[in-house]
């Protein structure tokens, strides 16, 4: 999905909306819908917010806007307290989840060997392979930021961030 066209496209679909449905939902035409999933158009900027709270994204996101790959900070200058461990899942049938939790109770969580969540399908052995341990030794040595990116060969996405 590299133009804003393609991600129009795919999140009016993600959301079972023909162009039509997302036309008049958006009180334009429905070309204009077929001219912005073609890129031959664009929507006014002034239905970016509109269009973001239809398909259930930010705005950064319909734009295309990647959040920023992990970091290395100075651990000591880090309050633990007030991290918050973020993981979305997006099924490609149009499913999403957004996880938030603070990082200090996901280390009660690994104390006891168990998460408090899980996925079915392709999103959920994906989630399986990815060692939680270990993500909170790079968050204690201050690795912060985006940690993990997955797609799944079915489309599935799972992302992972602590901020």
């Amino acid at each position: 999905m590299n133009t804003l066209g393609q991600r129009i496209a795919y999140f009016r679909k993600q959301k079972g909306l023909t162009q039509e449905a997302l036309a008049e939902l958006c009180s334009v035409s429905a070309q204009a819908v077929s001219k912005w999933e073609n890129d031959l158009t664009a929507p006014d900027i002034s239905l970016l917010p509109r269009l973001a709270e239809l398909f259930s994204v930010t705005v950064d996101e319909l734009l295309g806007v990647k959040k920023e790959a992990a970091v290395a900070v100075d651990p000591e200058h880090v309050d633990f307290g007030k991290l918050m461990l973020r993981i979305r899942i997006l099924s490609d049938d149009g499913d999403k989840v957004n996880l938030n939790l603070p990082f200090a109770l996901v280390e009660v969580f690994l104390k006891d060997g168990k998460l408090p969540f899980s996925a079915d399908g392709s999103a959920g052995e994906a989630m399986k392979s990815i060692d939680f341990a270990k993500l909170a030794e790079l968050v204690h040595a201050g690795v912060l930021g985006k940690l993990v990116d997955i797609e799944s060969s079915d489309g599935d996405v799972i992302e992972i961030w602590v901020e």
